[in-house]
């Protein structure tokens, strides 16, 4: 008995040996796989002993770029100079069409691209080309191709060009710039100062900057960026571009540490339309938008200042599907929405024509709406849909400080206010109010009141009580000054 025992209790201790050894093992395993994966993360992020590999794979794909443009001479209206004068017979020339003085003259221009199909597609900055007469490419090798534009998007600075090419070319790949990190090595390819071919290198200073537009997503680079590099990529150490060389930051025009790229998950998607259209067709919502503050955010009962909140709706996908001025966008197609910038790019890589749901804050309430996204129109179309309303007079009744008046038809014809424009007018406002020091001044507009659209002093008036009643501090005002839809948060004295 005691034999068996001891049996099966070596048994037992075997197994569990057996057990501990295999767990070993797996650890082992797990182990070096995550450290060989951690490797080959360092090995793409850093640094080499030198950059000459690097440069040799993928610097016959980097082109220099030519672009020539004719320019008119000006004309010098007669009679500048008196008859007689020394400078008679020079102005004489300016002013003979015949003079080789007065004859167009070509403008030349350098830029930087690079190549990313063996047939001939080539990425450069719409800056570089934009105006051009003629483009000629320059590559690696020596040699010289003529080039067409497929397209060129002017919102995030980026060109498709084609040349024609009887072999195939060498080209490099986007990578991941959402991977690329601050503080990872980067290398700049281009023709700076038309210098010709030249590499910098460098490291991501910060990532996510914004510059001027609407759908900036800059990495800022310490590597040198200087006039003709634009349009040139920004690799990461395995020879992926990460981005495309487009601005620099400098007091003199020269390179101080400062360059932006734009991001190479940006610039994809658009070269893909590009090459497909001929043309970028950005999802549109068809509403003008703004950020919130604490003030905007406590006025309407959140807990925090996040999302994006409609200040006008256009005629489009959003007035059709129901969205309303002052609305508080919170989520876009089951993305969280922090800011207006967020909104604007999101709207703008979602497929055009597509059914998204639109999820919105509206007193108190989140409300789900379904919105058929329209395709984003030219800066020149967008601008056209500015009204001009005129502030109107007489008849007022204050409201905590502010003199209201209720708009009549007399008051539109005699003051040109838009027919299409409802709401209240301000005749005055007490300096030494809270209405004053919040913002609010004469002649502005006031359109909604606590996210509903108002009409007659009764309505405002019942809903600043109603919201004192509640206990609350201030509320929430949509009003238009000089055409301009803004918010404004009245505190209440």
């Amino acid at each position: 008995m005691l034999q068996s025992f001891n049996f099966k209790a070596s048994r037992i201790l075997n197994i569990h040996q057996t057990h501990k050894l295999r767990l070993s093992i797996v650890t082992t395993m797990c182990l070096a796989i995550s450290l060989f994966l951690q490797t080959l993360a360092l090995d793409a992020r850093s640094a080499p002993e030198s950059f000459a590999d690097l440069v040799e794979k993928v610097g016959s794909s980097v082109v220099n770029i030519t672009t020539t443009t004719k320019v008119e001479s000006p004309v010098v209206p007669r009679g500048v100079v008196p008859e007689g004068s020394p400078f008679e017979e020079l102005f004489r020339d300016f002013q003979n069409p015949n003079s080789p003085r007065q004859r167009p003259r070509n403008a030349n221009a350098l830029g930087s691209g690079f190549v990313i199909s063996s047939d001939g597609f080539i990425v450069t900055n719409h800056h570089v080309i934009n105006g051009a007469d003629q483009i000629t490419i320059e590559f690696n090798d020596g040699s010289f191709r003529e080039a067409v534009v497929v397209g060129s998007d002017e919102n995030i600075d980026i060109a498709l060009l084609k040349v024609k090419s009887e072999t195939k070319l060498d080209f490099v790949k986007f990578g991941n710039s959402d991977v690329s990190r601050v503080g990872d090595w980067v290398m700049a390819m281009g023709n700076p100062l038309g210098q010709g071919f030249s590499v910098s290198v460098g490291i991501i200073s910060a990532r996510n900057r914004e510059l001027a537009g609407n759908y900036d997503d800059y990495i800022q680079t310490d590597a040198a960026i200087n006039r003709g590099n634009s349009g040139g990529p920004l690799f990461n150490m395995t020879g992926e571009v990460v981005g495309v060389n487009t601005a620099i930051l400098s007091p003199n025009g020269g390179s101080i540490g400062i360059g932006f790229s734009m991001a190479s998950n940006v610039v994809e998607p658009i070269v893909e339309q590009l090459k497909e259209f001929g043309e970028v067709r950005r999802g549109w919502l068809g509403v003008s938008i703004g950020d919130l503050n604490q003030d905007m955010a406590d006025a309407l009962g959140m807990d925090e200042p996040s999302g994006s909140i409609i200040l006008e709706v256009y005629d489009g996908p959003s007035k059709d599907a129901g969205l309303l001025a002052s609305d508080v966008i919170v989520m876009f197609d089951d993305k969280k929405v922090g800011n207006s910038g967020e909104l604007v790019r999101i709207v703008g890589d979602t497929t055009v024509g597509r059914n998204v749901d639109v999820v919105v804050l509206r007193q108190g309430e989140r409300i789900t709406v379904s919105v058929r996204l329209g395709q984003r129109p030219t800066n020149k179309e967008l601008n056209a849909r500015v009204t001009q309303p005129e502030p109107a007079k007489p008849n007022e009744t204050a409201i905590d400080g502010v003199g209201l008046s209720e708009l009549t038809d007399s008051l539109r014809e005699e003051f040109s206010i838009d027919p299409e424009i409802s709401g209240l007018i301000i005749l005055s406002v007490d300096e030494s109010s809270a209405a004053y020091e919040n913002g609010l001044r004469v002649g502005d507009i006031i359109t909604d009141v606590a996210q509903k659209p108002v009409n007659t002093v009764k309505e405002v008036e019942e809903l600043v009580s109603g919201a004192k009643n509640e206990g609350r501090q201030s509320i929430l005002l949509l009003v238009r000054r000089e055409g301009q839809p803004r918010f404004i948060v009245l505190k209440f004295n």
